[in-house]
């Protein structure tokens, strides 16, 4: 019989808080307003956008002089498996010697809060005409029953 494998921790005493394995993680479903709570969602729908992705997360956070980190990582609460849905993002809280490395954000929650916030501000999601997603104006034209065909195809009237 093989003896059973030790468990692998990430965290020991010895990690600073510089190691990325110390960062919060931050997932898009966190943040989505089109999910539930039972989906992953942490903040209220309020304080929510629709279908962040992880490239947002980032540029918003770089942008605000934060150091992150981008992992090609799947939320275990994510139905579809599409490369869209994918990305983890890391942000470094705490500076080494245990102060936040910006005093205005001193939880994963105000992280969020922020992201949340400036998300829609981004020139990306103001060049989309009204506000909608490019995946839902294509299923939209897509899925409307414009003219030219359709109908009933197959036998003819019976008698």
């Amino acid at each position: 019989m093989a003896a059973a494998a030790p468990v692998r921790t990430n965290w020991h005493p010895a990690m600073k808080h510089s190691d990325m394995e110390r960062w919060i993680c931050i997932y898009p479903a966190y943040i989505n307003s089109k999910k539930t709570r039972q989906e992953g969602r942490r903040l209220p729908k309020e304080n929510c956008v629709e279908n962040p992705t992880y490239a947002e997360i980032r540029d918003v956070l770089a942008a605000s002089q934060i150091r992150v980190a981008v992992e090609n990582k799947q939320y275990c609460r994510e139905k579809s498996r599409e490369l869209q849905y994918r990305g983890r993002i890391r942000v470094q809280l705490r500076n080494d010697d245990g102060t936040f490395c910006n005093p205005e954000f001193t939880s994963r929650e105000a992280f969020m809060l922020h992201v949340a916030s400036k998300i829609p501000q981004l020139k990306s999601r103001q060049a989309r005409p009204g506000g909608e997603a490019p995946q839902q104006a294509q299923h939209q034209q897509t899925s409307s029953g414009g003219g030219g065909g359709g109908g009933k195809k197959g036998k003819g009237k019976r008698r």
